[in-house]
This record gives C-alpha cells, structure tokens and sequence, in this order.
C-alpha cells in the first residue's frame, strides 16, 4: 500500500509539505506516553486474546466474527484526522526521506550490475528476477517504518495518544517486520507475474500483517496468515474500502494536492481502524 510510490511522486508530496509552512494550520495537541503500550501477548495463531468493547478478538478475526459497512470504516477514519494530521504528515516525511535515497541507491546498485559485460539485461527471467530482489530489499528497509505509521492508525483507532516518535519506535522489531516485507513482496510479486488475481488476493490479504506484529507480537508467517485468515473471511469488503479511498485520495490531490493533507491520515485511520474490527487493540481492553 504505501510501498508503491515512484521517485516523482515522492519528491512531489515532500514539496507539499515544505509548502505547508506558508499555511496557517491550527495546532494540534500531541500527547506522549512513556509507558510501554504493547504487551506481548500469546503468539498461537488460535490464542484467545480476550474480548473488548474497543474491537474484536484475535480469535474473533482468524474466525470471521466480524463485519464492517465501508462507508461506516471511511466515515470514522475522516473524523479521526483530528489531532493526527501533523504527526502522520511528519511521519510520511521522514518515510520518504528514507524512500528517496534507498530508491536511488538501489537503482544505482542494479543499474550497475545489469551494465556489466555479458549481463543480459533484455532477458525477461533476468529482469523478473532483479527486480524481485530490488523490491525484496526496499520492502525490508522501509517497513519498520511504515510499521510506525501503521500503529499510529491503529492506536488512533481507539483514541490512544501517538507522537511522531512513532515512526521510530518500533524498530525493534525491524527482523521479524523485514522478513514479512520480503516474504509478503516475493510472494506477491510471482502471483502478480503468474496471473495477476493471486497477487490482487494476497496484496489485500496481507495488510494487517505488519501491525499484528508489533502489536499482538506474532512471529512473521504468524501475522501473515493470520492476516490473510482473517481478511479472506471479507475480502470484497476490505478491497472495496481501499479502493473508493484511493479515489477520494486521487480526487484530492486534485487541487495542488492540498487535499492530500486530510486523505493520506485518512488512509491510515482506515487500516487502524480495519485492524482495531478484527483483532481488537490490546491496550484499549
């Protein structure tokens, strides 16, 4: 989801918010905690995590007791870009400060060896395959962070404090996240080439794997299926939510992308609050 952004649209959106200093935008209070939020709960995939008027269960999610109407999801996440938008637009920041010269050094990287004397670069396997181990290895470097964007969404589901120190406070977790990032990319990557319909499937169903993670403190096949299980149950809903998102973000961006100023925390909410329907939020309970 948030992986997919080219070089020019990176440099783009770090324009805009440079440009959002000419703007008046009103304060908004960011509270921090210093207490540690994410207690490590069971890791069994058919762990009972507990019942929680702030969500679902861990087993209620596996099992599909849940539901969702989609406008009801978008409509929540739209009244929860109150007093989020500064810390997520300062988190996309950092992302793509990290985005652009990976991305560039690995182009670089890859442009070099494919120059190399006897390198057939016009041979499809071969370009299947780097670009394979490209994207493998921006996956892996950028998905600690987008983990701490992620948990911003999901904390900001159940109306817990967040800080912009969130983009960095779940590095630790940057072995078993990097190795999701790359499991998730390759396998979706071959369903893409293969027949593109399993690499639809397993990009949506994949989703919340990163914050089951980090928040219900799942080993990375763990959260992947657990993810994939739990989606699968409403597939078509959870696809659909994302998709008429990305049309409210592409008509927003519409205007000087000024629009994108409420849309990409927006985007967030939604998986926060996605992941807060099925599996519930352990500190919330």
């Amino acid at each position: 989801m948030y992986l997919a952004l080219t070089k020019d649209v990176a440099i783009g959106y770090i324009y805009l918010l440079i440009c959002l200093h000419t703007f008046s935008i009103h304060k908004e209070q960011i509270n921090m905690t210093t207490d540690n939020p994410y207690k490590p709960p069971a890791t069994e995939i058919h762990d009972n995590l507990g019942a929680s008027e702030t969500g679902g269960t861990f087993q209620d999610g596996i099992d599909g007791n849940y539901d969702f109407l989609i406008m009801d999801v978008i409509k929540e996440a739209w009244e929860k870009t109150y007093g989020v938008k500064v810390t997520l637009l300062g988190a996309f920041l950092v992302y793509w400060l990290v985005l652009l010269p990976v991305t560039f050094g690995l182009d670089f990287v890859f442009a070099t060896i494919m120059g190399f004397p006897g390198f057939d670069s016009n041979s499809i396997v071969v370009i299947i395959l780097i670009s394979l181990i490209q994207q493998s290895i921006l996956a892996a470097i950028l998905y600690p962070f987008i983990a701490g964007i992620m948990m911003v969404g999901v904390r900001r589901s159940v109306d817990l404090p967040v800080s912009l120190s969130m983009v960095f406070g779940y590095l630790v977790y940057t072995i078993p996240v990097a190795i999701a990032a790359i499991l998730m990319t390759i396998l979706t990557m071959i369903g893409f080439f293969l027949l593109i319909i399993p690499g639809l499937y397993l990009s949506v169903a994949y989703l919340l794997t990163i914050p089951l993670i980090v928040e219900k403190n799942l080993g990375s096949w763990q959260a992947m299926e657990a993810s994939r299980k739990a989606i699968t149950h409403h597939w078509f809903k959870v696809f659909f939510t994302y998709f008429v998102m990305s049309i409210i973000m592409m008509i927003s961006a519409i205007p000087l992308g000024i629009g994108l100023i409420w849309t990409l925390p927006m985007m967030v909410n939604v998986g926060g609050i996605l992941y807060r329907i099925m599996f519930g939020v352990e500190e919330a309970r």
